[in-house]
């Protein structure tokens, strides 16, 4: 990979692993219509990483919180302070987890092209468009275990490219009645576990292959990551306060119809 490759695809992660667009679908797309080479499994697991550490710095004083409280509850068996919350994250957790050991190899093989790339992102904006027209008033404290479940289920959708993680799980929790931002709020809390277990099986995976690592690119590609993901994380719960999903409704309904254009005219393939 070239230095403006890792820059244009780190960056692209950084934004894309948080907004309800979905981060897979363009890191499928960007390279092919390109014509660059796939970035490879370092590079994978170095901007998810990167994107790790922007949720997880982003929102260190809420994890201390939420680990402490979880602790306890263990300990006093009921739920206390933020306990509540942090079993959510984990009951939500699950279903994507056992989504990923059953189907991710049949994900990879047979749905990373641009036709169902392209219908997904259509169809997931419409989803989501009708979504938030559910907001409503509850917020982090309104989870439950059946809520948690709910969202989890919606969440093992994001398997597949172009379906979006963040974007299913705010338009479930929408759907559910949560107001914009504490949706946005849950949805980032969750891209931790899922994150941190796809990063650690990736990096697993590359340590096994024993493939050649260009260090230099793959510090970059985090760093960038990063500093893409914090903004992205930063902006996007301003965005939610002030305005509707409406942009990004519209944003996915234009890409996936030139998507769908640029497969016609065999372009993409």
């Amino acid at each position: 990979m070239s230095w403006f490759e890792v820059f244009i695809l780190s960056i692209v992660q950084g934004l894309t692993e948080f907004l309800p667009i979905s981060s897979s679908a363009h890191l499928v797309l960007l390279p092919k219509m390109f014509g660059w080479q796939d970035q490879g499994l370092a590079f994978d697991v170095a901007v998810h990483f990167g994107t790790l550490f922007a949720v997880v710095i982003y929102f260190k004083n809420e994890i201390a919180v939420l680990l402490k409280d979880w602790f306890i509850s263990l300990k006093v068996q009921k739920n206390t302070g933020e306990s509540r919350l942090a079993w959510g994250v984990i009951i939500a957790t699950i279903p994507a987890c056992i989504a990923g050991l059953l189907f991710n190899g049949m994900v990879e093989t047979h749905l990373r092209s641009p036709l169902v790339i392209s219908v997904t992102t259509i169809l997931f904006g419409i989803v989501l468009f009708i979504a938030d027209k559910f907001t409503g008033k509850k917020d982090e404290k309104n989870i439950t275990l059946y809520i948690a479940l709910f969202i989890g289920l919606a969440q093992m959708l994001a398997l597949i490219p172009g379906v979006s993680r963040s974007g299913i799980t705010l338009s479930m929790a929408l759907f559910l009645g949560f107001n914009r931002v504490s949706a946005a709020r849950f949805s980032f809390l969750l891209s931790i576990p899922i994150i941190l277990l796809a990063s650690g099986y990736e990096g697993l995976k590359l340590i096994q292959s024993a493939a050649d690592v260009e260090w230099d690119k793959i510090a970059g590609a985090v760093a960038i990551s990063f500093i893409s993901g914090y903004a992205c994380i930063h902006l996007f719960l301003k965005a939610v306060q002030r305005w509707t999903i409406t942009p990004f409704v519209i944003y996915r309904l234009l890409l996936g119809c030139a998507l769908v254009w640029l497969v016609m005219i065999g372009w993409l393939s």
